[in-house]
């Protein structure tokens, strides 16, 4: 009788809690369906399919032009300097002092000196250009679309920095114009290239942990001596007039991959919270303004319920003096995988006898010792890796994981292969900036995450890398 009366209260609670759930703070383009907020899904344009596993026809090289050369700018022309079967045909920045920064770069690494477009609008005289096949686009947040959807329309193949995307509105028009041109569109996530995640993927995809139950990760990491480096003060102002995670993808990507996203599982509901917003307004201070109204809060934390019965917990905080971290995080049946801030496997039985001598010795409620982890990464080192780490650590870029990332942007495009990533994958990534916003706006209510597929994600069975002769 007891557990009657109980069941009836909760019921009472949820049909008086209910009405008050079906008018989201947001706007009218939400609306609520069996308590979870729903975004619109765009109606697929008439004519257009999808664009998973999209391959194109294989490319004696790969020619690019170069859209931002700022912070991240030099370093990715330096990069593809150093990878064969490219040509760099064009740089472009507001700047002339930039421009001629990078042909230095070129001429350092003996390559021809580039055509230059210099002003607020000359990225779209690049995009024109006949000769390029890859726009490479590496400015402030603000440009990634208007510019990704202009060179897509102009024919070209588009890699831009994260995230991608702001907004919902600007996801749709990536995936719409990705879909229309049929032409490649990447984010250049490059945290799925550290060498770890590389190597625990593998571990995954081979069965090592069993069922992956749960999987995390995040962007920690204190940007304090970095708020003014950004030009026109863009990334403190995004963050002083955007709430929710707004830098997600570093934390996403790897994550994502590990459970299959739109290759045989999506992301179906979301849960924001976040802390107050007490650093990020003492930063603006510093600036020598007030701000009365900071949105951003110091901590935010996202979980994220798939199809598949798995879950994902996503953290920002770009604010506070903590270790820079990812998270990186795997918990399956039979193993658990871990990078910050211990790197580490644990297993519930070893039983490879080439690796572990006496495996009686190993429990399950500890990290592997030193040298097994070392020979578990070894020998599941990622065939990726394998080919590419020497000549990564050489020419660097976070550790080498940049150049690896850009090395196989140009592999698959040189052999018709599918990317890596593709515009789905920059669409779902990106996309938690605005609904983890719009769930926090409702008092943590769940938030669906829409399906930029559009019905397709189930098409592929599992995440996987391509290569020569696929």
């Amino acid at each position: 009788m007891k557990k009657t009366k109980l069941h009836f209260s909760l019921l009472l609670a949820a049909a008086i809690m209910l009405p008050s759930c079906s008018q989201p703070k947001s706007d009218d383009k939400y609306e609520v369906k069996d308590g979870i907020i729903c975004t619109r899904v765009e109606e697929r344009p008439e004519g257009q399919t999808d664009v998973v596993a999209l391959r194109h026809a294989p490319m004696d090289s790969v020619r690019i032009g170069f859209i931002g050369l700022g912070m991240r700018g030099p370093g990715a022309v330096y990069r593809f300097s150093n990878i064969d079967r490219t040509s760099i045909k064009a740089l472009c920045d507001k700047y002339q002092d930039r421009v001629d920064g990078a042909q230095k770069i070129l001429a350092e690494n003996n390559r021809p000196t580039a055509a230059e477009y210099v002003g607020d609008s000359a990225w779209m005289e690049l995009c024109r250009r006949p000769d390029i096949d890859l726009v490479y686009i590496a400015t402030d947040w603000n440009n990634h679309v208007p510019m990704a959807v202009y060179a897509m329309e102009q024919g070209k193949n588009v890699a831009m920095e994260v995230p991608a995307a702001q907004n919902l509105d600007e996801c749709w028009q990536l995936v719409n114009t990705a879909e229309k041109t049929r032409k490649h569109c990447m984010m250049l996530e490059n945290c799925v290239y550290d060498f770890f995640e590389l190597t625990t993927l593998n571990m995954a995809q081979q069965g090592l942990f069993g069922d992956i139950l749960h999987v995390e990760g995040s962007y920690i990491h204190n940007l304090e001596d970095f708020w003014n480096e950004y030009e026109g003060n863009w990334r403190l102002d995004f963050n002083e007039k955007h709430r929710g995670d707004v830098y997600a993808t570093h934390g996403m990507g790897p994550a994502a991959q590990l459970v299959n996203l739109h290759r045989g599982n999506k992301m179906n509901y979301l849960v924001a919270m976040d802390t107050k917003a007490v650093t990020g307004p003492k930063m603006v201070e510093r600036q020598g303004r007030q701000s009365d109204n900071f949105q951003n809060g110091d901590h935010t934390m996202t979980m994220i319920m798939t199809e598949n019965g798995q879950t994902m917990h996503i953290q920002h905080d770009v604010m506070n003096p903590r270790p820079y971290s990812r998270m990186y995080q795997l918990t399956g049946t039979d193993g658990f995988a871990n990078k910050y801030p211990i790197e580490g496997y644990c297993f519930r039985q070893v039983t490879d006898s080439s690796i572990v001598a006496d495996h009686e010795n190993l429990s399950a409620h500890d990290f592997l010792p030193a040298d097994v982890k070392d020979a578990l990464l070894q020998k599941y080192k990622h065939p990726i890796q394998i080919e590419l780490e020497e000549r990564a650590k050489e020419v660097g870029g976070h550790g080498g994981m940049d150049y690896i990332m850009d090395s196989r942007l140009v592999y698959c495009l040189l052999n018709g292969l599918p990317l890596d990533q593709d515009v789905y994958d920059a669409a779902e990534w990106s996309s938690l900036g605005e609904l983890t916003r719009i769930s926090l706006e409702n008092n943590s209510a769940p938030v669906e995450v829409p399906d930029f597929t559009r019905g397709a994600w189930n098409k592929l069975k599992g995440y996987h890398h391509y290569m020569k002769g696929e």
